[in-house]
């Protein structure tokens, strides 16, 4: 006991060399318990420093509440966390410092891979498809070298639904928030775990998620319903067995649903068997008697999915990396880069069913070759593996591309009233001689300059940019909230009505109001303000609107776009610049690290970083690119 007091005093010395991160001005939410200004200088904590620290902040500590015992997060307890925050917490506003900083090593490079069985030429990640999945808990640090192994195509990552709050230049964003990954050169990527929940990983260069540079993000946090056993992220993706970068080139001249490339097949969790029926579904173990967390995800280029497990129900806990409160349904349906985490019930008879997945159809999404055969197995633990799931008489598949509809924030959070501002999208062929397909934002289809994104811009000190870039300067005045309304200007001779799925950087939005086949007349009355859902992924109904909001609270430069590649690579983006006037101290200062950090390591991954990775690249595009790139190249 002696040397256990010996070595608490002894880390409370340590504890106390601390440095204050001066970021200017906040005009922000309050920041939370994993964001005040202090911080620690790494590298001066003494090891029993760590040690105590460690045992503090312990998934199986937790703070109690005046008068009552400690909540201990566990099967009957998933809406406690630690220190006081749990379930009930915004983690908008607040979230833990946990002091652990979780390291990942990525190597990107090609491998000739058969997820379904049809060898293909992959971007694998450490030679894998999926790329290693991040683990990490509420409040730590993920840190991830990235080396571009590749011949000649640069990378990068963006980090899916990560709120990255003060780390814009972590976004992964090239042309926007970064210059690619030049060959046989790495990135360090460095961010707090501010949200907990389920994202995905994936490439934003070019089209080039599609050819399987991705994999997944869990973070463990506390959850609205409790759950015995976390299975884990569970993607869904289209495939297709051509190189992705010639699908897109096709895409780029499409002009009706006849001519939208078809996938060959659509993967779960990795795998599925060919419309002959070769190679193997994925395999779930339940055991009898729990109840199982799926996160589940839509990794794909063009295909939306409905989910269900027969004779099941899912219990839906969380949409993206927002907790709402749980309800039931038989059916999921997924839009590209949404996610939901559910509940699964082993209450049924020990035996196999089937985990069935439909597309839109055909007509609000892309076509799929493999349609009437993309299922997975999930047996009961004691059910023998080699007894396929009965297949029931008739089963009706989901089609269409609607979002869901009863999403209810756990946390309520009100939207201050306003009226929003114009987005309106068009579509044209014409512009180019040769057909090119371009989406048209404010009559701006967005080009972004690889070699000069624009956060370097505003760090040299320049904020005027091109109308192509499609750059919206907010939150310069202190009213801290965005209101715009996407309004899709299609004719039913004027180009495809489809919808699109919406996804924001930086933040999540709130759904104001959306709406099919119809023009917003402007009635506030109509927008719900209040704790609407909210989200970073959401449909743009076909040929209609979607209103939305978002607090301006996190200073950077924030791309929105469609989530199907294809019409990114068409222009079908734009980018906030976000509280201009601070972007250069958070860069500056590395986002959220201060001390004499700011002169080494995280002074290496802000501006510094910023500059010799623009560098390499430059002397990449001289290279390999001596002729630049053509417009529907230049891509995020």
């Amino acid at each position: 006991m002696h040397f256990l007091w010996l070595e608490i005093v002894l880390a409370f010395l340590s504890l106390t060399r601390l440095t204050i991160a001066s970021r200017g001005p906040s005009r922000g939410p309050p920041r939370g318990p994993g964001n005040v200004h202090t911080h620690w200088r790494l590298g001066y904590l003494w090891e029993t420093g760590s040690r105590l620290h460690k045992w503090l902040t312990d998934s199986d500590f937790r703070k109690p509440e005046s008068g009552e015992e400690a909540c201990v997060h566990g099967p009957g307890s998933r809406h406690c966390w630690c220190h006081g925050l749990g379930i009930d917490s915004n983690h908008e506003v607040e979230w833990p410092d946990t002091g652990n900083v979780v390291k990942y090593d990525f190597e990107i490079s090609r491998k000739t891979l058969a997820p379904d069985g049809v060898p293909k030429d992959v971007i694998a990640i450490n030679g894998q498809f999926p790329g290693p999945t991040i683990t990490a808990d509420w409040g730590d640090t993920i840190e991830v070298n990235v080396k571009n192994k590749l011949d000649k195509n640069g990378t990068g990552i963006h980090w899916h639904g990560v709120r990255q709050f003060e780390s814009n230049h972590m976004d992964g964003t090239g042309g926007i928030t970064e210059c690619p990954i030049a060959i046989e050169e790495t990135r360090t990527y460095r961010f707090k775990a501010t949200q907990y929940g389920t994202s995905w990983y994936h490439s934003h260069y070019s089209v080039q998620y599609g050819e399987g540079l991705l994999g997944g993000i869990v973070i463990r946090g506390p959850a609205t319903a409790d759950y015995d056993i976390d299975l884990g992220w569970y993607p869904f993706m289209d495939w297709f067995y051509r190189p992705i970068f010639d699908v897109n080139r096709e895409a780029l001249h499409v002009t009706g649903p006849e001519e939208v490339p078809k996938a060959d097949n659509l993967l779960i969790n990795g795998t599925m068997k060919t419309k002959e029926g070769g190679h193997k579904y994925a395999e779930t173990t339940l055991k009898p008697g729990k109840r199982h967390l799926l996160r589940l995800i839509n990794t794909g280029v063009n295909n939306h999915v409905h989910v269900s497990l027969d004779d099941h129900t899912l219990e839906v806990i969380a949409a993206d990396f927002v907790p709402i409160v749980p309800y039931k349904t038989k059916s999921l349906s997924i839009a590209v880069g949404q996610r939901y985490d559910v509940i699964i019930d082993a209450n049924q008879d020990v035996s196999s069913y089937w985990l069935r997945v439909s597309t839109g159809g055909g007509r609000c999404d892309g076509p799929n070759a493999n349609a009437e055969n993309i299922r997975s197995v999930f047996h009961y633990s004691g059910s023998p593996l080699s007894q396929p799931p009965k297949d029931k008489k008739v089963v009706k598949l989901d089609t269409g591309c609607d979002d869901e509809e009863n999403i209810v924030p756990w946390a309520e959070a009100d939207v201050p009233k306003s009226i929003p501002k114009s987005l309106d999208l068009n579509f044209t062929n014409t512009a180019t001689d040769d057909g090119l397909v371009q989406w048209l934002i404010n009559d701006n289809p967005m080009y972004v300059d690889l070699s000069l994104p624009v956060l370097k811009s505003v760090m040299d000190g320049n904020t005027t940019f091109q109308a192509k870039q499609n750059v919206i300067k907010v939150g310069e005045r202190d009213d801290d909230w965005s209101y715009w309304v996407i309004q899709q200007n299609i004719d039913q001779g004027d180009g495809p009505r489809i919808p699109h799925p919406i996804h924001l950087h930086g933040h999540d939005f709130y759904i104001l109001d959306a709406a099919a086949n119809a023009t917003w007349s402007g009635d506030t009355s109509r927008l719900n303000f209040k704790n609407p859902p909210r989200r970073d992924t959401a449909n743009l109904p076909a040929a209609g609107y979607l209103v939305l909001a978002f607090q301006t609270s996190n200073p950077g430069a924030w791309l929105m776009h469609c989530h199907i590649p294809f019409h990114l690579s068409a222009g079908f983006g734009m980018q906030f610049l976000e509280r201009g006037e601070e972007v250069k101290g958070v860069v500056e200062y590395g986002g959220g690290f201060a001390g004499d950090e700011v002169e080494g390591f995280m002074g290496r991954l802000g501006r510094q970083g910023m500059e010799v990775g623009c560098g390499k690249w430059g002397d990449h595009v001289k290279k390999f690119f001596p002729e630049g790139f053509q417009e529907g190249d230049t891509l995020v």
